[in-house]
C-alpha cells in the first residue's frame, strides 16, 4: 500500500537500513539493487531471503520499486522522501571542504554578483549537479544619503544612496536656476531627516519639509517604492554540462524540461514562495504540484540579510541525487552568501 503518511515507527530498524543501502546504491550507480548485491557487501547479519523479503515489504508500502526486466529494486519518489525526513545522516561538509570554500570566498571580489557566481561553481562541483542563484531582491530599501547637484541651468541631478548599497541618480527640472550653495543645504536638511528611513517614512516626512524637499523626498520615495517591488529575475547557473550527463536526462525531452527549469527564475520563485530564511527546502520530482519537475529535484534555499534583501540559491538535478551531501553544501554556501551581505549592508 502506497502511504503519503508513513513515518519512521512504519517500518523495522532493519528495513530503513535495507532502504538507506538501496538509496545509497542506485544513487551511485544508477542501476537497480538486488538482495544479493546488498547480502554481499553489507553485514547485515540475516540471509539473502529476509533481504528479499523486506524488499518486498518496502515495495508494498510505496517506497521501492523494481523494473519489469530486472529483479533489483529503485528507489519510488515517496522512497526518496521518506530517506530525506527520516534517514537522512550528517548533512555537513567537512571541515576541510568548508575551508576551501571560505578560502574561494575571501578572494572573490566584494559584488554580490561575484559571490553569486563563486556560490553556484562551488555548489555545481560539490553536488556534482547543476546549481542556480537568483539575483538578489530589495524588500525593504532603508535611505543611507543623497546628493543634489546643479547641472545647468534648471537641471538638477538627484543622487540616492541606500542601504542597501543600490545607487539611483535622476535629472530635475526645476522652475528656476538653484546655486549649488542652496541645493547641498537642502541635501544635508534632507540627510538629517530621512537617514534610516523606509519608503514610507520617506514619504510621511514630506509633510514638514519645504516643498521642494518635499518634491526631492517623493522622488526618493518612488525610486525605493520600485526596488521594493522589482523581483530579482537575473539567474547565474553553472554545471549544466554536469546534470546533463545523467542517464536521467539522455531522453531529449527530460534535459529539455531541466533546461527550462534552469532559465525560469519565476518558476523557482513560485517553488520557494514562504521559504523560511534559515531553512533548506528540498523539492523531489515536483512533490506532486509541478509536472514539469517529475524527473527533477531542487534543493533550495534564500541567503540575504533577513527583512531586508533576499535571493535563492540551490542545486537541481535528477531525483538520483545525493541529497546529504547536497543539502549541506546549499545550506553552507547560502549561510556564507549571507554573512558576505551582512558585512556590506549591515544588519
Amino acid at each position: 500500500m502506497h502511504d503519503e503518511q508513513l513515518t519512521i515507527d512504519s517500518i523495522s530498524e532493519r528495513q530503513r537500513e535495507v532502504l538507506r543501502i538501496v538509496i545509497q546504491e542506485f544513487v551511485q550507480t544508477a542501476q537497480p539493487v538486488g538482495s544479493a548485491g546488498i547480502v554481499g557487501r553489507y553485514d547485515l547479519g540475516v540471509s539473502p531471503a529476509t533481504i528479499r523479503n523486506d524488499l518486498a515489504a518496502l515495495e508494498r508500502m510505496g517506497l521501492l520499486t523494481h523494473p519489469h526486466t530486472s529483479a533489483g529494486r529503485v528507489p519510488t519518489d515517496l522512497g526518496y522522501r521518506f530517506f530525506v525526513h527520516y534517514l537522512l545522516a550528517s548533512l555537513d561538509l567537512t571541515p576541510e571542504e568548508k575551508n576551501a570554500i571560505r578560502h574561494q570566498f575571501h578572494h572573490t571580489p566584494a559584488e554580490v554578483e561575484q559571490w553569486l557566481r563563486t556560490g553556484t561553481a562551488v555548489l555545481a562541483r560539490t553536488a556534482q549537479s547543476a546549481a542556480v542563484a537568483t539575483a538578489p531582491r530589495t524588500i525593504r530599501c532603508t535611505f543611507k544619503h543623497m546628493e543634489l547637484v546643479h547641472i545647468q541651468g534648471t537641471k538638477v541631478l538627484l543622487v540616492l544612496v541606500l542601504q542597501e548599497g543600490a545607487v539611483k541618480q535622476q535629472l530635475l527640472d526645476v522652475d528656476q536656476p538653484i546655486e549649488q550653495v542652496e541645493l547641498s543645504r537642502i541635501s544635508n536638511e534632507l540627510n538629517d531627516q530621512l537617514a534610516g528611513l523606509d519608503s514610507s517614512g520617506v514619504t510621511a516626512s514630506t509633510a514638514r519639509l519645504t516643498p521642494f524637499a518635499a518634491q526631492v523626498a517623493g522622488l526618493a520615495a518612488e525610486a525605493m517604492q520600485r526596488l521594493e517591488q522589482h523581483a530579482g529575475g537575473v539567474v547565474f547557473r553553472d554545471g549544466l554540462a554536469e546534470v546533463l550527463s545523467a542517464p536521467e536526462f539522455a531522453e531529449g525531452e527530460n534535459a529539455r524540461r531541466i533546461v527550462r527549469v534552469l532559465e525560469e527564475p519565476g518558476l523557482i520563485e513560485q517553488i520557494a514562495a514562504g521559504l523560511p530564511g534559515d531553512a533548506v527546502h528540498v523539492v523531489i520530482a515536483g512533490d506532486g504540484r509541478y509536472d514539469e519537475l517529475r524527473d527533477v529535484s531542487l534543493v533550495l534555499s534564500r541567503y540575504g540579510v533577513s527583512d531586508r534583501v533576499s535571493g535563492l540559491l540551490g542545486v537541481i538535478g535528477p531525483v538520483r541525487m545525493r541529497y546529504g551531501r547536497t543539502i549541506g553544501a546549499v545550506r553552507f554556501v547560502s549561510d556564507l552568501v549571507s554573512e558576505k551581505m551582512e558585512e556590506m549592508y549591515g544588519s
